[in-house]
């Protein structure tokens, strides 16, 4: 579990020094977002990823790997605004904003160490093309919760979903630079 916990981190720390760049040049705009349309963004990159997958050609300068982080760090964005609401004008400041989707992340890390000891680490032994199809899954679930209004009858809500799809996107990650063991 040492392995898994410092390669998460690594992953997070990187993904989160890209959004704390990105909160500098930008400010926080994305604060104005719905979670609806946190879910769409994700999506596309989802699609792109399993895009590139399947036809092995990109003809756009960027591969997998930043897609992955653009997952991560919506996920963790979409997380925040169940958490404090949307607004109508930016009200964090990069700092502040930082420190939120940190937060998130070390919400999902928590969350990846309890599932990984009932789980046995089982991730490490998928395809990152699995992930890839569990993180589009986990938002299709997202997009028919957000259709009833956020309501479920026996299953977990929205935010779960979201924190899944910020841990599978770690692993999918970490995966890419890990040959499969035969």
């Amino acid at each position: 579990m040492d392995k898994t916990l410092q390669q998460y981190d690594a992953v997070t720390t990187e993904c989160i020094a890209l959004f704390g760049k990105k909160a500098k040049d930008y400010g926080t705009a994305w604060r104005i977002l719905r979670v609806s349309s946190l879910t769409d963004q994700i999506m596309i990159k989802a699609q792109r990823i399993r895009t590139l997958q399947q036809v092995e050609q990109s003809k756009v300068d960027e591969g997998v790997r930043p897609e992955l982080i653009g997952i991560i760090n919506y996920a963790a964005m979409a997380l925040v605004q169940l958490d404090r609401g949307v607004v109508d004008t930016p009200d964090l400041d990069a700092g502040t904003a930082v420190r939120e989707v940190q937060a998130r992340m070390d919400r999902a890390r928590d969350l990846m160490q309890r599932k990984n000891h009932d789980y046995g680490e089982a991730w490490r032994s998928m395809r990152v093309s699995s992930l890839v199809d569990l993180i589009l899954m986990k938002l299709l679930r997202i997009k028919q919760i957000e259709d009833n209004q956020g309501s479920t009858e026996v299953s977990e809500g929205i935010d779960a979903n979201f924190l899944d799809i910020l841990n599978y996107g770690v692993f999918a990650m970490i995966r890419s630079e890990e040959p499969i063991k035969a």
